[in-house]
């Protein structure tokens, strides 16, 4: 799930823009290339691959890649939450874990629900940072930002609760990452119940980062008219109120 709204900052110099005008690029071709694995994967289906055998690479390379966003935010290259930004990119790395480590996440139904849904964001999100540098974005990609997730968050939060889900079975029988007392240390860690948690997390965080972003496009893309109104009509509108 990411919400963050990063805006680069004002005149940032020719190497830092060049630095994330290519970070950016090369994430819209790692997503649009998982999403073509995806629908391949589909269309011509292999005979003995799961599809986690299929995109695993890409997953672990682009959402991995994500990483930098923390690092671009910590160093001020780009202005954001810093705790939010971490968390969101953290709770992703922690699924992908989760898919790569648990045999059975491998064939959940919710895994092309959610990988399918970050790619259409992710490629979206991207393309929308990469243009944001350039001092241009084309509609075209403002509103596909701001519209998709009406579609693209309850299928991607469904999907990701689904991979959780199944990850349960196995790590409650295998007791995996679980270090359990009495232990010389007096400490206790029960991988099941940190995923229970982050499966009760999503209850209230949902809605709140839902109606986060139906504020935020309905700030960006406001009323019909004002669509249809030019930059320079728009901005005399607001010097008049």
């Amino acid at each position: 799930m990411s919400v963050v709204n990063e805006k680069p900052k004002k005149k940032p110099s020719i190497v830092v823009n060049t630095y994330l005008l290519a970070y950016n690029f090369i994430q819209v071709l790692g997503w649009s290339y998982l999403l073509f694995q995806i629908v391949n994967f589909y269309v011509n289906p292999p005979k003995d691959q799961s599809l986690w055998n299929v995109v695993k690479y890409t997953v672990g390379i682009f959402q991995n890649a994500a990483v930098f966003e923390i690092f671009n935010v910590a160093t001020g290259l780009v202005k954001s939450n810093l705790v939010v930004t971490t968390l969101q990119v953290l709770s992703r790395v922690a699924l992908v874990a989760c898919i790569a480590f648990v045999p059975e996440t491998s064939n959940s139904p919710g895994l092309p629900l959610a990988l399918t849904a970050w790619c259409f964001a992710e490629i979206t999100r991207y393309s929308y940072y990469g243009f944001s540098i350039l001092g241009f974005v084309p509609y075209l990609i403002i509103w596909a930002r701001y519209t998709f997730f009406y579609i693209l968050y309850p299928l991607g939060v469904t999907g990701e609760l689904l991979v959780y889900w199944t990850s349960l079975g196995y790590i409650g029988r295998s007791k995996m990452w679980s270090i359990e007392l009495p232990n010389r240390f007096n400490f206790a860690f029960s991988l099941w119940t940190a995923i229970t948690l982050i499966m009760l997390s999503y209850i209230p965080l949902f809605p709140q980062m839902y109606m986060h972003m139906v504020y935020q496009r309905k700030k960006t893309l406001g009323s019909s008219e004002s669509k249809k109104m030019s930059p320079v009509q728009l901005i005399n509108i607001h010097h008049h109120h």
